[in-house]
């Protein structure tokens, strides 16, 4: 048995619907009974010893091992970190227990568990975090220092509302699907909040830049006073590292379930990763409903058992599952015959067709598509009038001041550039469905992968690459995201891959970083050529060349 990691749940995750602590476990198959049953008689007499006795207890296997945790007071949570720990092995409960008190009363903060319980008493949101803790979301959020809470009494909870809150989860088109849900709200005289993997927004205003799509940002987002409607981008990490960043939502999405990240936190296959992003089924109390991809098979199947209302979405307005919802009184969103419709209490409307929407580029980009079904299902369940989502479908472009590196088109001398985030078969699949559309002469790919991804992942995405056709493949060195591989390592397998594959030699570049490999295939590039520059290290750096060499308009 191996200690993998200790960590503290703050929201509903993969074990439990709420806070608690949890220690993944490495153990073999033969071992794992015997370590929960250990793990189990610990916990319990060190919880007792603790007056903490009655706590619910949770497992959840995975190849290789186990995550153990349990329900605990928020207040408390790094010494239930501990205790959890202790478990693993016990030992002398009356001494461990002399030892863990201390920690116990010195972290306890009864104003904390009293203003949590007050807000559910008054139905309003609870967040809270080592800094802040706040009652209501958005305009009607009021937030203190955990340090100096008020007496729930002294808070006047007439001024404490909730707001809408939308989450955004998937493999891919998560940042699309955010940011062109925002405009749908702006073009409702609304105020969004989003927090993504590029920054936290309020309307115009950018609070912080960086990954926030984990509860981070979230909270950053639900506790400004500005947000009338909140989206949050809502990614595999952040979920399995602290859980969910909200205790309920109006509405998610499920955009999408394919392999990547396999491996870390105890998800070794594509059923894991499923049941990570229908997590937030767990925020849709009271009502809430559940947008999903009818075109995606595992979204569609895990769908089924979903208890909340769903929205199924689908580029076939003539899809069995989707008719089969809406003959049963469901709603739907589709593409039927060029236009994109919504089927809603009965109420069948056309929103605009494919070709008017901008991030379709004439309905060659047909993810986004896909991810433009999905915004506007989404923004109906937030209370978006028809009329806005339309015309955000219509004005909203995917420029890299928009949405960098997210579907960014250039016309280069005749040349057309993609620069896209895709980093996984999934994506990679999708644009070169999308390259085909294009019809151009020649097509260029950039190929590189981050070093903490698997060799199988590495071999996938290669072959997904090569799947495209393409006439020239640069593949790119990575130096700053080799995230524990030795320099040179990733590229060595993708070569390997590519011959395994029988790709000519003459149809292989490489180069020593990004920028250079953007360059290189700028310099081969002809009019009439495109160009799919998959950008991962230096996006930055390769969206200003490209813009100082657009063409003029």
């Amino acid at each position: 048995m191996k200690l993998l990691d200790s960590r503290r749940y703050t929201g509903a995750n993969l074990l439990m619907d709420g806070p608690g602590p949890v220690v993944d476990v490495e153990a073999a198959a033969e071992e794992v009974d015997a370590v929960v049953t250990r793990w189990r008689a610990n916990v319990e007499a060190i919880l007792a010893a603790l007056g903490l006795g009655g706590a619910e207890l949770y497992e959840r296997r995975f190849a290789g091992g186990v995550s153990l945790g349990f329900r605990g007071p928020i207040d408390v949570l790094y010494a239930l970190c501990d205790v959890n720990e202790w478990a693993l092995e016990g030992g002398d409960v009356a001494e461990a227990a002399a030892r863990f008190q201390p920690e116990l009363d010195k972290e306890r903060n009864p104003k904390l568990l009293a203003l949590q319980a007050a807000a559910r008493e008054h139905g309003v949101a609870f967040l809270w975090c080592d800094d802040l803790a706040s009652v209501g979301l958005g305009t009607g959020s009021q937030s203190w220092l955990v340090g100096r809470l008020p007496d729930p009494a002294a808070v006047d909870w007439s001024k404490v509302h909730d707001v809408p809150v939308v989450l955004v989860t998937g493999t891919n088109g998560k940042s699309t699907t955010v940011r062109l849900l925002a405009a749908m709200v702006e073009a409702d005289g609304k105020v969004p909040g989003i927090s993504s993997t590029d920054w936290v927004r309020i309307g115009d205003a950018v609070l912080d830049t960086g990954d926030y799509s984990g509860p981070g940002g979230a909270r950053m987002v639900l506790r400004d006073p500005r947000c009338e409607v909140a989206i949050l981008e809502t990614a595999r990490g952040g979920m399995l590292r602290r859980g969910l960043g909200v205790e309920r939502a109006d509405a998610a999405a499920v955009l999408n379930v394919a392999e990547d990240h396999l491996g870390e936190w105890g998800i070794g296959d594509l059923a894991g990763l499923v049941e990570t992003k229908f997590l937030v089924e767990k925020a849709l109390v009271g009502g809430g409903t559940l947008v999903l991809n009818a075109d995606e098979p595992p979204v569609l199947e895990r769908g089924k058992a979903s208890p909340a209302t769903t929205i199924l979405y689908s580029l076939d307005g003539d899809h069995p599952e989707m008719i089969k919802q809406v003959d049963d009184g469901g709603d739907a969103a589709f593409v039927e015959d060029g236009t994109l419709f919504f089927l809603r209490h009965g109420m069948h409307e056309a929103l605009i067709t494919e070709t008017r929407i901008p991030i379709s580029y004439g309905g060659r980009a047909r993810f986004n598509t896909s991810n433009a079904l999905a915004a506007s299902a989404l923004a109906a369940c937030a209370g978006i009038s028809n009329d806005a989502i339309a015309k955000a479908l219509e004005t909203f472009e995917s420029s890299p001041a928009t949405n960098p590196g997210r579907g960014n088109l250039f016309d280069i001398g005749g040349v057309t550039v993609f620069a896209d985030f895709a980093h996984n078969p999934h994506g990679t699949h999708a644009l070169a469905g999308m390259a085909k559309a294009f019809g151009a002469a020649r097509l260029a790919v950039l190929l590189g992968q981050a070093g903490d991804r698997t060799d199988d992942d590495v071999r996938a995405l290669v072959e997904s690459t090569v799947a495209a056709e393409p006439d020239l493949i640069v593949v790119k060195e990575m130096a700053e995201i080799l995230r524990g591989r030795e320099p040179g390592a990733v590229v060595a397998l993708i070569d390997a891959e590519l011959e395994r594959l029988g790709v000519p030699a003459e149809r292989i570049a490489h180069a020593d970083s990004e920028l250079a490999a953007v360059e290189h295939a700028l310099d081969w590039a002809q009019p009439g050529d495109l160009l799919l520059l998959l950008l991962h290290a230096q996006r930055d750096e390769a969206l200003a060349l490209l813009e100082a060499r657009r063409s003029p308009s």
